[in-house]
């Protein structure tokens, strides 16, 4: 197999071509002899709780699937729908998650990139060729890869791991709702939204709450100096 080196097409790129045809990327690859070209995408960085999720997914060169594209721009049910068709489809996929007390222990940046690598080295086969979405390369793979930025819109491969990402992290939360209905994770999905921060402040941070993060860690503060004040407030009154 050839060595890859990107073209003025590939590097600089030909966003009408791309945004018409989101194979652009991987048609080039397949006609340098790599076969497996796997699109990985992470979804779960910004929230206030529960995991984050990455899939790489492997289609065949004579694959057919409208309807992709980055899963922010889909509805639920359209994801639902494309995420059984990319099932179908694939010829290989892969699912990584890392919960929310080794995203505390490491950051949110590297976990994602764990998701990433757990979401890959889960796939039957090893891919040839790895498109990431973002503008960082997966770290410790001995896969040639590139960074694509607007990859989950630009390259079909990406934006199919985008949704199967995504539907896994929304059914996880669907479930966590059910344990913590306090938070309304079913709606929020963990990010911060109104209600979500409201009942933090109220409830404090259930065992899914990333710790690490700002806007947790003020209301752990604050729960800290209510019941301080309330002690303080015992100790007064006896």
């Amino acid at each position: 197999m050839e060595t890859f080196i990107m073209s003025n097409h590939f590097r600089h790129g030909m966003k009408k071509a791309k945004s018409a045809d989101k194979l652009s990327y991987e048609r080039e690859l397949w006609g340098k002899g790599y076969k497996l070209v796997a699109g990985v995408d992470e979804v779960g960085r910004g929230p206030l709780a529960g995991p984050v999720v990455a899939a790489c997914v492997i289609f065949p060169e004579d694959i057919n699937l409208p309807g992709i594209d980055d899963s922010k721009k889909l509805t639920p049910e359209k994801r639902e729908e494309l995420y059984e068709k990319i099932k179908e489809n694939a010829l290989d996929l892969g699912v990584g998650i890392v919960q929310e007390k080794e995203i505390d222990k490491l950051n949110i940046f590297i976990a994602s990139l764990k998701a990433m690598q757990k979401a890959i080295s889960c796939m039957k086969n090893i891919p040839h060729f790895l498109l990431v979405d973002g503008n960082q390369k997966i770290p410790h793979l001995d896969i040639p890869q590139l960074p694509v930025i607007k990859g989950d819109t630009l390259s079909l491969s990406c934006g199919a791991a985008s949704i199967i990402a995504k539907v896994e992290r929304d059914r996880m939360m669907r479930k966590l709702h059910k344990k913590y209905p306090q938070f309304s994770f079913d709606q929020n999905k963990g990010y911060g939204s109104k209600e979500h921060l409201e009942a933090l402040r109220k409830f404090g941070p259930c065992k899914v709450h990333r710790r690490s993060f700002k806007r947790v860690m003020e209301c752990i503060v604050q729960q800290e100096h209510l019941n301080l004040d309330g002690k303080d407030e015992d100790r007064s009154e006896g």
